[in-house]
């Protein structure tokens, strides 16, 4: 795909749901055409925007691509309580364990399950976890 995407591909955007680019419009949304799936990033659209980032010779924000894509597979909801327990002081060492373990086996997003335990060794290291 030719970046930037949403100028030269926008043909083959797709949203999570599947929908076009070009069909989701005010009007479509008006008419309720439009369901909030529907305006969700698809995971193939993120690993496309890491591959664009690799190629541009960054490969950290590659990585933040791909951790995105595996996201969309965790409820929002999830997302917002594991993001508050990710703040200093708000787990224990197993609570952040358990979060890599569940989202390894359940939403099978090994890279973020990997980020949440480097995450809590840096914690430990600085003395940011809650007490067990």
């Amino acid at each position: 795909m030719r970046y930037p995407i949403g100028e030269f591909e926008r043909e083959r955007i797709t949203s999570k749901s599947g929908m076009k680019l070009d069909d989701i419009t005010l009007d479509a949304v008006v008419k309720g055409q439009v369901k909030p799936e529907d305006i969700k990033i698809s995971p193939e659209m993120l690993k496309v925007q890491g591959q664009v980032a690799r190629e541009a010779g960054n490969p950290p924000m590659e990585k933040n691509f791909q951790r995105a894509a595996e996201l969309t597979r965790v409820p929002d909801e999830k997302i917002l309580k594991m993001y508050d327990k990710l703040r200093p002081n708000r787990a224990t060492k197993n609570e952040l364990v358990n979060m890599a373990k569940e989202l390894l086996e359940v939403y099978q997003a090994p890279n973020c399950a990997k980020l949440v335990l480097e995450a809590c060794e840096v914690y430990e290291k600085r003395g940011i976890l809650l007490s067990e």
